[in-house]
C-alpha cells in the first residue's frame, strides 16, 4: 500500500524538469597561476541577467524575510515569481549581486550553479525554498564557503527543498567546494521531523579543478572527514527508504548512483572537454560514462584559461560543431533544441552535440576570490552577457557599490536598446548568417578589451588597495568608477559592432563582396543537379 501511495504521490506533488542547462569549472587555489581560487557558470537558458547589488544590513529581533520561488526567471516572459511565505531574518546580512542565479557577496564568497534534476521520486513541491532562494540566504549570511553550505543545507532541511537536484560550485579565499542537494521525496510535509532535502558537499583538495555539467558529480563520502565532507542526518536513511541503496548489498553508497544516475554524452563530453583543455596528459576517453571528480591540471589556471574553456564547442576534436553539414557553410557550431515531432525515426532524444559555449546562454562569469586582499578588492567576477563565444568579460569587483544601468535593468519581452543584454545577443545572432566570416570580428573585439582589462587589473588593484590602506570607501569609489566606466565603453561599442555587421553581412555579401559557399558543400547540397539537361 506504501509503494502505491508513493506513486501517487510522486504524480500530485511532482512538477516539470527543471531545464538542464549548465556548465561550471572550479579551480583550488594551487591550481591556480596566482592562488586564487576560482568558479564558473554558464546561465544557459532564458534567466534573469540583470544584476542587482542588495545591500546587507541590521535587523531586529522577530524580522522576517520573504521567500520566492521562480526568482532564477524574474523578468522573463511568460514566467512569474510567486511569494511563498516567511522566515525569521538574520540579525546581519551582508552585501551581494542579484542575478538568475545569484553569485557574489562582499565577503568574496562566489557560486556557480548547475541542474541535474535527480530522480523524480524526490521531488516534493511543498519545499518552500529553490536553489537560487537558497542562494540569496547562503550569500547574505555567509562569510567562507563552508557556513555558506551549513547554512544552505539547514534551511533546506528545516523548510524543505522544492527544486529539482542541483549543484553548486563554491569558493571563497581559501576553500573551492561542490555542494549538491535535492528533495526528500514524496512523503515530507511541513513541520516534520525529517529532513526537507538531503544533500552533500565535498572540497575538492587545493591542486585541483573540478567541471560540473547537469549531472551529480559526488561519489563515495567520508562524513567522518570533515575537512572534506559534509551533508545531511539523511544522506544514508533516505536512499534507503526510497530504495535507491541496499546496505546490505555489499556496495557502497555513491551518492550520484543513489540520487541522480543520470548518464549521458550530453554531460560527460562537456566534462571529458574540460578536462581535455585543462588536463590533456591524462588522455581522457571521451566516451567514458565517468571521470574524477577533480583532477591536477597539467599547467596552473589563468582566469583566461577559464574564459576560453566557457568559449570551447570542440574545436579541433572529433566532436568539433563548426564541421559537417551540421555546421553549414559558415561552420555555425550553434544547435538548436529538436522538437521530438520532427527527430528521426530511432532517435528518442536530442542527438545533437552539447557544447560548452551555448547561443541561448543568458551570462557567464569567471569568478576569482584571493584571501591575501580585503574582500572588497580579492572577490572579483568577470561578467560577461549573453552567449561566451561572442560577449566580453568585464571586471566587477566585491566592493563595488553599483553596475551601469543597462546591466540592472532592462526588459527581455522586445529588443530593448536600453539593455546591456539585448546588445550581446544582437550581435550573436548577427554571427550567425555567416558565423565563419563574422567570429573573427568578434573575437578581436573581445580580446582587444579582455587583453586590456586583464593587463591592468594589477594596477587597477594596486591602487585600490593604497587608497584602501586609508580609506576604504575610497577605494569603494575608485573600483565602482572603474568598473562602471568600462563596461559602459565595452556595451557602447557593441551597439556599434552590431550597426557595422548589418552592413558587413548585408544580402549574403561579406563586406559588400559576394564570397558565394564552400566548394564542399556546394558539392553536398547538389548545387547545380536541377539545372543539368
Amino acid at each position: 500500500m506504501r509503494r502505491v501511495l508513493f506513486v501517487i504521490l510522486i504524480l500530485v506533488l511532482g512538477y516539470g524538469v527543471t531545464a538542464i542547462a549548465c556548465t561550471s569549472i572550479m579551480v583550488g587555489k594551487a591550481a591556480s597561476v596566482d592562488g586564487s581560487t576560482m568558479t564558473t557558470h554558464t546561465c544557459d537558458g532564458s534567466y534573469d541577467a540583470r544584476i542587482q547589488i542588495i545591500p546587507g544590513g541590521v535587523y531586529a529581533e522577530g524580522e522576517t524575510t520573504s521567500v520566492y520561488k521562480g526568482l532564477c526567471q524574474a523578468g522573463i516572459p511568460g514566467r512569474t515569481v510567486t511569494y511563498v511565505g516567511e522566515i525569521p531574518q538574520a540579525p546581519v546580512t551582508y552585501t551581494y549581486f542579484h542575478i538568475g542565479y545569484p553569485f557574489m557577496n562582499e565577503n568574496q564568497v562566489i557560486m556557480g550553479e548547475t541542474t541535474w534534476s535527480g530522480k523524480r521520486e524526490l521531488r516534493n513541491a511543498q519545499g518552500w525554498m529553490t536553489i537560487e532562494q537558497l542562494q540569496v540566504f547562503g550569500l547574505q549570511r555567509a562569510t567562507t564557503a563552508r557556513e555558506a553550505i551549513q547554512i544552505m543545507g539547514e534551511l533546506a532541511e528545516k523548510y524543505g527543498y522544492g527544486d529539482g537536484g542541483e549543484g553548486l560550485t563554491i569558493i571563497d579565499g581559501e576553500e573551492a567546494w561542490l555542494f549538491e542537494i535535492a528533495g526528500p521525496g514524496p512523503f515530507w510535509s511541513p513541520g516534520s521531523d525529517e529532513p526537507g532535502a538531503v544533500w552533500v558537499a565535498q572540497r575538492i583538495p587545493d591542486d585541483h579543478i573540478l567541471v560540473h555539467a547537469n549531472r551529480s558529480r559526488i561519489g563515495e563520502i567520508d562524513l567522518e572527514n570533515t575537512e572534506y565532507f559534509m551533508a545531511s542526518s539523511n544522506v544514508h536513511s533516505l536512499a534507503v527508504e526510497l530504495g535507491f541503496w541496499d546496505p546490505d548489498s555489499g556496495n557502497p553508497f555513491v551518492f550520484y548512483d543513489a540520487y541522480c544516475g543520470k548518464i549521458a554524452f550530453y554531460n560527460t563530453r562537456r566534462e571529458w572537454r574540460v578536462y581535455d583543455l585543462l588536463a590533456p596528459s591524462l588522455g581522457l576517453d571521451p566516451w567514458a560514462e565517468r571521470y574524477p571528480l577533480s583532477v591536477k591540471p597539467d599547467n596552473p589556471v589563468s582566469v583566461h584559461d577559464l574564459m576560453m574553456a566557457k568559449r570551447d564547442y570542440y574545436e579541433g576534436t572529433e566532436f568539433d560543431l563548426t564541421v559537417g553539414m551540421a555546421a553549414g557553410p559558415f561552420g555555425n557550431p550553434n544547435r538548436y533544441a529538436t522538437p521530438a515531432s520532427v527527430r528521426p525515426a530511432g532517435v528518442n532524444y536530442d542527438g545533437w552535440e552539447r557544447a560548452i559555449s551555448m547561443f541561448r546562454c543568458s551570462y557567464v562569469f569567471v569568478g576569482q576570490a584571493r584571501s591575501w586582499m580585503p574582500a572588497a578588492i580579492g572577490g572579483v567576477l568577470w561578467f560577461g552577457e549573453d552567449a561566451p563565444h561572442s560577449t566580453v568579460y568585464i571586471p566587477f569587483y566585491a566592493g563595488i557599490t553599483s553596475v551601469p544601468t543597462s546591466f540592472s535593468q532592462g526588459a527581455r519581452n522586445y529588443f530593448d536598446r536600453t539593455s546591456a543584454w539585448w546588445a550581446f545577443n544582437h550581435v550573436s545572432n548577427l554571427v550567425d548568417l555567416k558565423f565563419s566570416y563574422a567570429i573573427p570580428i568578434v573575437k578581436a573585439e573581445y580580446e582587444k578589451f579582455e587583453s586590456e582589462f586583464l593587463a591592468n587589473q594589477p594596477s587597477i588593484e594596486k591602487a585600490a588597495l593604497v587608497l584602501y590602506e586609508d580609506n576604504p570607501a575610497l577605494a569603494i569609489d575608485f573600483l565602482t568608477n572603474y568598473c562602471n566606466t568600462i563596461a559602459n565603453r565595452v556595451v557602447d561599442r557593441w551597439w556599434k559592432l552590431a550597426d557595422e555587421l548589418i552592413y558587413t553581412l548585408n544580402d549574403g555579401y561579406f563586406n559588400g563582396s559576394s564570397v558565394g559557399y564552400p566548394t564542399w558543400w556546394l558539392e553536398e547540397v547538389g548545387y547545380g543537379d536541377t539545372t543539368r539537361r
